[in-house]
């Protein structure tokens, strides 16, 4: 018989104990899939004799993690701490490290470890013929690693963007559908669990530039470059601004997108405006979705559910498999020791169209003052309309295409004008 893969579990809060569950549930049938058994020996986590819903009796426990890398019944080290740092780092590193009980394959859900250590670890891994996989990572359950990495491995990809975050995706979706400010909307994420008490990794834009510096990587066979994703959250979109984005045809989404220009590689992660009648612009509640357009297959769309125990927990499962099996290929698709830094776009450098919105003083001479500004900074108007009536007055804004410097420039710049009430928006339109 087939000797088993065994894990390692480290780690057993709702994914950790989804593992666990989809082990017990589905045991036979990963067996068959993997060509050998499928068990856990091992576990950890910090509160031992917390309920978790699952039976934990049959496998060891560990109070310290990093005993799992050097247990002679563990295969695969499963790693679902969290954290860029601290416990989850010094045990990868420990399991991908050749010892006294030979390297562990890693599989891990921990986008912000291998965000900011995801070179280093995968060159780890090849050294020592394991693998290092974080499918789970990236979009919860969707196969979205594997679909770029393998499935699109002969195209040469233009541009991979997406909604990364269902938090965000709901709080913008539901302000939208509901008329709830952003204030009242995140309350209730925060009370139905799709926030965390702290929901600013979330709502800051920091957990999809996180997933957006993976996916770049993956998709433009570079090194990883987290410090260079240009970061900005959803905290200052209005309700004003969703329901004028839906009177000019669009919908807001915290967008991820990386593209590589012939002088740099694009990374940020912005709100924009996108059209509503498109797969991104109707995407609803906490579901995510990514794109990558490569220059053979065109655009592939992979969508689904982003987060969760059980659709990250398939993930993990599914990475296991495949290690389980023995494929053992480079984490970021090509061999992590001959990946280069590629250079950083110049910011500013990027350029859309964009859509403005200025609380202006209801005066003679306002909206010149706006135009002349704008003029100045080399940006064009394509529409302009006044919202409404009042003191101070809304004013929208869609210029054609523009730098984002020159974009700042005059928002700088009207910011500083007698006639301007509230600080500028400046919101980027993408063709999606």
């Amino acid at each position: 018989m087939t000797a088993p893969f065994r894990l390692g579990i480290a780690g057993l809060g709702t994914v950790g104990a989804g593992v666990v569950r989809i082990v017990q549930t589905h045991g036979a049938a990963l067996a068959e899939k993997a060509g050998r058994p499928v068990e856990i020996t091992a576990v950890s986590a910090r509160n031992r004799g917390l309920e978790r819903g699952v039976d934990l009796s049959a496998y060891a426990w560990e109070d310290d993690a990093t005993r799992l890398a050097h247990r002679d019944d563990v295969d695969c080290v499963v790693e679902v701490i969290g954290g860029s740092d601290g416990p989850a780092k010094a045990l990868v590193e420990k399991a991908l490290a050749p010892g006294e009980h030979g390297a562990k394959h890693v599989v891990t859900a921990n986008k912000a470890l291998i965000a900011h250590h995801g070179q280093e670890l995968a060159e780890a891994a090849e050294a020592a013929g394991v693998a290092l996989r974080f499918e789970a990572g990236v979009a919860g359950g969707i196969p979205v690693l594997k679909g770029i990495g393998e499935g699109l491995a002969a195209n040469a990809i233009s541009r991979v963007f997406g909604v990364l975050n269902g938090t965000c995706n709901y709080i913008l979706s539901e302000m939208e559908a509901s008329g709830s400010d952003y204030r009242d909307v995140l309350a209730d994420a925060q009370r139905l669990g799709y926030a965390e008490a702290d929901p600013s990794l979330d709502v800051g834009g920091i957990d999809a530039a996180h997933k957006l510096a993976i996916l770049a990587a993956l998709a433009f066979g570079t090194r990883i470059d987290f410090g260079g994703v240009v970061i900005e959250g959803i905290e200052r979109i209005t309700l004003a601004d969703i329901r004028t984005a839906r009177d000019m045809g669009f919908s807001i989404k915290l967008l991820g997108l990386a593209r590589m220009h012939d002088t740099g590689l694009e990374q940020r992660v912005r709100p924009c405006m996108v059209p509503e009648k498109t797969p991104i612009g109707a995407l609803q509640g906490v579901t995510n979705a990514v794109v990558a357009e490569g220059d053979f297959v065109g655009k592939c769309i992979f969508t689904g559910p982003g987060a969760g125990a059980g659709p990250t927990a398939s993930a993990i499962l599914a990475d296991v498999l495949d290690a389980a099996r023995g494929v053992v290929s480079p984490a970021f698709g090509r061999p992590a020791a001959g990946l280069t830094a590629a250079p950083r776009l110049q910011h500013g450098a990027e350029h859309s169209p964009y859509y403005l919105r200025f609380m202006l003083a209801d005066r003679p001479g306002a909206l010149a003052s706006i135009a002349s500004a704008l003029g100045a900074a080399g940006v064009s108007i394509h529409r302009m309309r006044q919202y409404g009536k009042g003191d101070p007055v809304p004013v929208v804004i869609e210029t054609h295409d523009a730098r984002r410097d020159a974009i700042d420039a005059a928002v700088d710049a009207i910011a500083a004008l007698p006639v301007s009430m509230e600080p500028p928006v400046a919101i980027r339109i993408e063709e999606v």
